[in-house]
């Protein structure tokens, strides 16, 4: 593997494979960050007052590049879930519509569904998909489609079963349907690579604190510019009704929020520099094998069949293993941490137990055969 660990400032009495929660920043790209910070409170109103709009803009500039767009289809937003909020409570939806999506889906934005579902009286449907293979999710998937579907929501990979949708077959059907697509990408930017004018969601949001290693508090919405005219503002500021001509209604109601810190907004061209001076394509491919290495290994030890049938298929740099149906996991995981200091989702999914390793570039194989050492001892329990 790569000597990246060096880079990070992550505590090293910690076999840290829980990237894909909230990541883990550079040293360079965190000192930044803070470079970035200290400007702003250097002169706080020549930076928000003056130097705002075109600072931004630079950011966003870079940011799409990185995601193969124009800087007039994205905008800056603190997470992932901020970012698909103000996609979903625009839709002007109500009694008699669906919104169609999967059994895999983050808790954060179920509830978010759950909530507008309730306050306006639509239909949000969670349909089973198959994964032995993407023919099979794809008409799986599609099944759960009637007249009256009216958006379609889905992860590009998944929160709980790190899998990777092939959402780009699902958004094409949607096309010919006129059936808007929403895509939750909080694991994909600097996970695999990305182009959305390609892809041709309607509305993609994502986080950049996580795999592209960015601060904590980055992350974008994209959409497309047939349908920005669909978002409503989630915070109404002073772009709403801009005292000079701006550069779009979507730039100018959702870059300005009022007094905030920015800067994680503006580190995010470092981190994409970062990753580019480090070969990151060469990176994300080790990691890769390793976590397919370990995904193999782990279910050789339970002798469990796993949730998915090709890893080459559904995964990247995260996986899930299944674990003995009576594991308790909350016992597994403080156990996991507490005795072995390993940091590690274990989670349950629709019946079924899974512990859900990250692989990160500074991570090795030792990490792998201490997370297999403890599996052993713990699981015999």
């Amino acid at each position: 593997m790569f000597k990246l660990k060096r880079h990070f400032l992550l505590d090293p009495s910690v076999t840290f494979l829980n990237h894909g929660s909230f990541g883990a920043t550079p040293k360079p790209v965190f000192a930044e960050y803070q470079r970035w910070q200290r400007e702003l409170e250097n002169q706080p109103v020549e930076f928000l007052g003056r130097r705002f709009n075109d600072l931004m803009r630079t950011a966003r500039e870079a940011l799409a590049t990185y995601l193969g767009t124009n800087a007039q289809n994205v905008i800056y937003a603190q997470n992932v879930t901020v970012a698909l909020n103000i996609a979903a409570r625009s839709l002007e939806l109500g009694i008699g519509d669906e919104v169609l999506t999967s059994n895999h889906e983050y808790g954060a934005m179920d509830r978010t569904w759950r909530f507008l579902a309730k306050e306006r009286g639509f239909a949000y449907i969670n349909q089973a998909v198959d994964l032995s293979s993407v023919d099979a999710f794809v008409d799986s998937f599609w099944r759960g489609v009637t007249p009256n579907t009216r958006v379609i929501f889905l992860s590009h990979i998944t929160s709980p079963t790190a899998t990777i949708f092939p959402v780009k077959e699902i958004i094409q059907r949607a096309h010919e349907k006129n059936i808007l697509t929403i895509i939750d990408g909080a694991h994909v930017a600097g996970q695999i690579p990305l182009n959305l004018d390609e892809l041709g969601a309607d509305f993609y949001g994502g986080n950049l604190h996580k795999w592209l290693c960015a601060p904590k508090g980055a992350g974008f919405l994209y959409a497309r510019p047939e349908v920005q005219h669909l978002l409503k503002p989630l915070v109404v500021s002073w772009g709403y009704e801009p005292e000079l001509p701006g550069e779009s209604a979507f730039i100018d109601q959702n870059e300005w929020w009022g007094t905030r810190d920015v800067a994680a907004f503006l580190t995010v061209p470092m981190a994409i520099q970062f990753q580019q001076d480090q070969d990151w394509a060469k990176v994300r491919a080790a990691c890769h094998r390793l976590a397919v290495d370990t995904w193999k290994r782990i279910h050789a030890l339970t002798g469990i069949a796993p949730l998915h049938s090709d890893p080459e298929t559904w995964f990247a740099q995260m996986t899930v293993s299944s674990l003995p149906a009576d594991t308790d996991i909350a016992w597994l995981k403080t156990k996991l941490y507490d005795d072995y200091r390993i940091e590690i989702p274990v989670l349950a999914w629709n019946e079924n137990k899974l512990i859900r390793l990250s692989v990160q570039g500074y991570n090795s194989k030792r990490d792998m055969d201490h997370l297999l050492h403890a599996l052993e001892k713990l699981l015999s329990k």
